[in-house]
């Protein structure tokens, strides 16, 4: 996409079989992510050329080849294979951005496992919850991470490995936990890879939800059609670009765009595992030439915070070319960027669900600062109305984002919960739980959340969970959270607690419950602010209305509250 115009081009004579033929994959023939990330970019004459550069917050840096990973991720499915693993076992990845990681998610794929990659920061809490419902057979882990998996043994007979990726020996491990040392290990050149089809499932990724545990998105390895051509057409990858994607691939951003997108197009990556820090982040992208950059508005609105000080003292003419994910990306945001980069961010809109880009802004394409842009080629977007379900001929109306079910990366079902994953479908569309508008010309303009999950700094928080841990704390009698609109973050956790008799709010108390809930779920769920309060807003059979709560602190209106139990 090189001139305006082209995004119509494309959209009109788009088939997905442009990225089966690119990618040389025929209906019924084996397709495996693994071997197409490594040993076909290895085929195609590229084995020599870097696939990752790793570097973290010391300056340590690991440099590996196409055809390193190739091996290296044969020599993790063959370990995992001799260990008596099968195909369909779920073999979780808890680990920070190490090369382990990215290349434990490509071995798993190769011996037909199910790769389930959780968020290193996760605490135990999360952690049983998600492997509990999976049923996890092994898990990858680093000795930093160890004593929270060990805290959820006991409740989880069926994870019969527990892999420790850095083990230095210093400590015993424990039955059942293994020493594996990737760059140490007998290297395994040669691999049977699992004969996976379109269908078999590649990848389950848990997304937070109103009600209940956590729902396991369930992908297949037809995804790659998608999150292959998505990646060249929107991040624009070509072969010569460095390329960094910020996210962690405990989400699925760090998964489609930093594994299984980049590596399809045979793209170089970058990964630096470290904190944020605006100054070595610029450092980083000059240090390695890095020329497109996939990040966060979150990240974007740290960055402008810091102002242009930091930039001065880099060079960063190698960019060419910036996308953003996770959240909406403000007007502000797109335009700062435009002013001291001399590049816009453009906005990507997707979800778990989803598994690629499904509307975004494209290179060439007219940019409106604010705006999420247009339906991917093959994507088939509009907004729907609320109670109907059918689509909003009338511009600027906002509806449901509604999406026309068939494109290649969209999940499959949800883990164990078939009646919630047919609950998303309404009158032909998948409906995304997202707020929009369309304007006259075809942009799309985000809105909010139709439900109570919480956007943190792009991750999605469920508020059940946080509130369920919150009951589980001596001082807690009753609890309510929701999202508080935040400058940087877009919204924080804010949580309303009614104590129990006994106890009185004090900022000990404060302190006490938030550190309670961070270690049980993660610093992500942690309130950011508590409220105690006599009593929560609940309506006449009890169920506490959150949205009330939600309005007073958005400063919207609270809308019908008749069936409020103290109205």
């Amino acid at each position: 996409m090189t001139h305006i115009g082209s995004y119509e081009d494309r959209r009109k004579n788009f088939t997905w079989a442009i990225s089966e033929r690119e990618l040389e994959y025929k209906d019924e023939n084996v397709i495996n992510i693994g071997e197409y990330c490594s040993d076909r970019i290895c085929r195609m004459g590229k084995k020599d050329k870097l696939a990752l550069i790793w570097e973290n917050h010391t300056g340590e840096e690991r440099r590996y080849t196409f055809d390193d990973m190739r091996v290296l991720t044969n020599t993790i499915a063959a370990y995992l294979q001799k260990l008596g693993l099968k195909p369909g076992d779920r073999i979780c990845l808890f680990m920070d951005k190490v090369p382990e990681l990215y290349f434990g998610f490509l071995g798993i794929l190769k011996m037909g496992g199910i790769a389930q990659p959780l968020f290193s920061a996760f605490g135990s809490e999360s952690l049983v919850t998600r492997l509990a419902d999976a049923q996890t057979a092994a898990i990858f882990t680093q000795r930093k991470h160890l004593a929270k998996v060990r805290n959820i043994l006991a409740e989880m007979p069926s994870l019969k490995h527990v892999i420790v990726v850095d083990d230095d020996g210093s400590r015993p491990l424990r039955e059942g936990e293994l020493a594996f040392h990737m760059d140490k290990e007998e290297r395994v050149e040669h691999f049977d890879i699992y004969p996976s089809k379109a269908e078999t499932p590649s990848v389950l990724h848990y997304t937070s939800g109103t009600t209940g545990k956590p729902k396991g998105a369930q992908h297949v390895h037809y995804s790659l059609i998608s999150q292959y051509i998505t990646a060249k057409y929107v991040l624009d990858l070509k072969d010569n670009d460095i390329y960094w994607c910020t996210a962690d691939p405990g989400w699925v951003t760090g998964t489609s765009y930093g594994i299984i997108g980049a590596w399809a197009n045979g793209a170089t990556q970058c990964v630096l595992d470290s904190g944020f820090e605006a100054s070595a982040w610029y450092r980083f992208i000059e240090k390695h030439k890095i020329t497109v950059w996939y990040s966060a508005p979150t990240a974007i609105r740290s960055l402008m915070k810091e102002g242009e000080e930091p930039i001065k003292k880099c060079n960063l003419s190698s960019l060419r070319h910036l996308a953003s994910v996770g959240e909406p990306l403000n007007a502000e945001a797109v335009i700062w960027s435009e002013k001291v980069f001399g590049l816009p961010f453009l906005d990507t809109y997707w979800q778990t669900e989803t598994g690629s880009m499904v509307i975004s802004n494209y290179p060439g394409m007219k940019i409106k600062p604010g705006s999420m842009g247009k339906p991917f080629p093959g994507i088939t977007a509009t907004v729907v109305d609320l109670k109907t379900f059918e689509p909003i001929t009338k511009a600027g109306i906002v509806g449901l984002i509604a999406i026309k079910p068939g494109w290649p990366s969209m999940f499959r079902t949800y883990w164990n919960n078939v009646e919630t994953y047919r609950s998303k479908f309404k009158n032909g569309w998948y409906i995304s739980g997202d707020r929009a508008s369309i304007d006259e010309e075809g942009y799309f303009w985000f809105v909010g959340r139709d439900d109570d999950v919480i956007n943190t700094a792009g991750h999605l928080v469920g508020p059940f969970e946080i509130e369920s841990a919150l009951l589980e704390h001596p001082a807690v009698a009753e609890s309510a959270v929701v999202g508080k609109p935040d400058p940087v973050n877009m919204e924080v956790v804010k949580a309303f607690i009614a104590l129990k008799p006994g106890y009185e709010a004090s900022k000990d108390l404060d302190l006490d419950i938030m550190n309670f809930v961070r270690k049980k779920l993660s610093a992500l769920a942690m309130p950011q602010e508590i409220e105690f309060v006599r009593s929560l807003p609940k309506t006449r059979s009890g169920k506490i209305m959150r949205r009330v709560l939600r309005a007073k602190e958005w400063g919207e209106e609270i809308g019908d509250t008749s069936t409020l139990e103290n109205d």
